[in-house]
């Protein structure tokens, strides 16, 4: 469609990349729905498996583990097979996943949940590739943090739909429905292989050694060596919100389960429109390491304003305290993606994008068990939420600080 152009449009003179956009925010949401279901049905499958509802940090923990893998793979299979096609496979194994993680065994649920980070691991890479082609420099941050919306789309779809579907079909029914879901758009963007998956290097290395080389290439460069430290601590945070939120409002504020998920699709809501606030703002105010820097303050902040939560709180207020970390805390991901792009050598985007990922993501792992480490030792949320919300505090200055 005329709204897409190749690598050699770069002079900021053609159209939006609507078709590009589309595709890849498709993609985002749906890959983002499969992992995001578990921590809203964390309060009722941890009764059924007889595991305590904080265990599910464990299982997003795994999740990312297989992201990990996923992620500094995938430059390599992008490269050799096309980023639709390796979306495809993607969404392919979040259904595989989800059905390993409904069955009964706590082992299967594991592997499942490492299959389900297998399939979203190369959801970033992959779109980075096509967006960069389609998208002019002046419009990179804007279109690069839309496409990003697709995770708290994703979470929030899961936060409003999951409930629902929970109380009406059961957890297992719903985990197999997500994935089936994943499947069918895997199929509908078959059309688009043409387009997106030329110029393809059958040469590309597809193996688990090639897989140093992306990290090699951020803890090479020094811009891309601080993206990454920035996320590894950025993306603790996120995953505390969005792993803990709803155990934390049903189990501290005694809130249903679906008035739970309501407040949590909020904050997904709220993110998706700071992202794109976020992306304005970096392409035409701020230098985007400075809206970085803002950001991890405002993460910072929101998750220590935790201390101050009670039962007392009215359920407004609760609404709108999960906007505001939703807003800062999953809203950074489009304006940091569009900064690695910068960042990145020619023809390495995809490779720099998954080597920076890789250390995101190993942030993601790390996190949900020392949560649980300092929950186990505080009993409380609001510590335990706090504790990782001064380091994230630390970098957005330190951000602010070296520009």
């Amino acid at each position: 469609m005329s709204g897409d152009h190749g690598a050699g449009s770069r002079d900021g003179k053609f159209p939006f990349p609507w078709l590009a956009l589309a595709v890849t925010l498709a993609i985002q949401t749906l890959v983002a729905v499969a992992v995001y279901c578990a921590p809203v049905m964390a309060p009722v499958a941890a009764r059924d498996l007889q595991v305590p509802p904080s265990a599910i940090g464990w299982f997003i923990a795994t999740v990312y583990l297989g992201s990990m893998v996923g992620s500094v793979t995938a430059g390599g299979w992008v490269a050799r097979f096309g980023p639709i096609r390796v979306s495809q496979v993607g969404l392919a194994l979040c259904l595989v996943g989800l059905a390993l993680a409904a069955s009964s065994s706590l082992p299967l649920l594991l592997l499942g949940a490492f299959v389900i980070g297998l399939g979203y691991g190369p959801s970033t890479p992959a779109s980075s590739q096509i967006l960069v082609r389609a998208t002019p420099p002046s419009l990179i941050a804007l279109t690069f943090s839309i496409k990003q919306t697709g995770v708290p789309l994703g979470g929030a779809i899961a936060g409003a739909l999951v409930p629902l579907l929970v109380l009406a079909l059961g957890w297992r029914s719903t985990a197999f429905a997500v994935g089936v879901a994943c499947l069918v758009l895997a199929l509908a963007i078959e059309p688009w292989r043409t387009r997106y998956d030329r110029g393809l290097d059958v040469r590309a290395p597809r193996s688990l050694a090639a897989a140093a080389a992306p990290v090699l290439l951020v803890l090479r460069a020094a811009g891309l060596r601080q993206m990454a430290v920035a996320s590894f601590v950025f993306g603790g945070v996120q995953i505390t919100l969005v792993t803990y939120l709803v155990t934390f409002l049903t189990e501290s504020f005694a809130l249903t389960l679906v008035l739970a998920g309501l407040v949590m699709a909020a904050s997904q809501v709220a993110s998706v429109a700071g992202r794109v606030l976020w992306g304005v703002l970096a392409d035409r105010a701020f230098a985007r390491r400075t809206m970085l820097g803002l950001l991890g303050i405002g993460m910072g902040f929101s998750a220590l304003a935790t201390l101050a939560a009670s039962p007392g709180w009215p359920t407004w207020l609760l609404f709108v305290f999960a906007a505001v970390f939703g807003s800062t805390a999953v809203g950074w991901n489009g304006v940091y993606l569009a900064e690695v792009a910068r960042l990145a050598p020619a023809g390495k985007i995809s490779e720099a994008t998954g080597g920076c990922l890789f250390f995101t993501f190993l942030g993601v792992v790390v996190t949900p068990p020392a949560f649980n480490a300092v929950l186990a030792l505080s009993s409380s949320y609001p510590a335990a939420f706090a504790a990782f919300g001064v380091p994230a505090l630390a970098i957005g200055v330190w951000l602010l600080a070296t520009r």
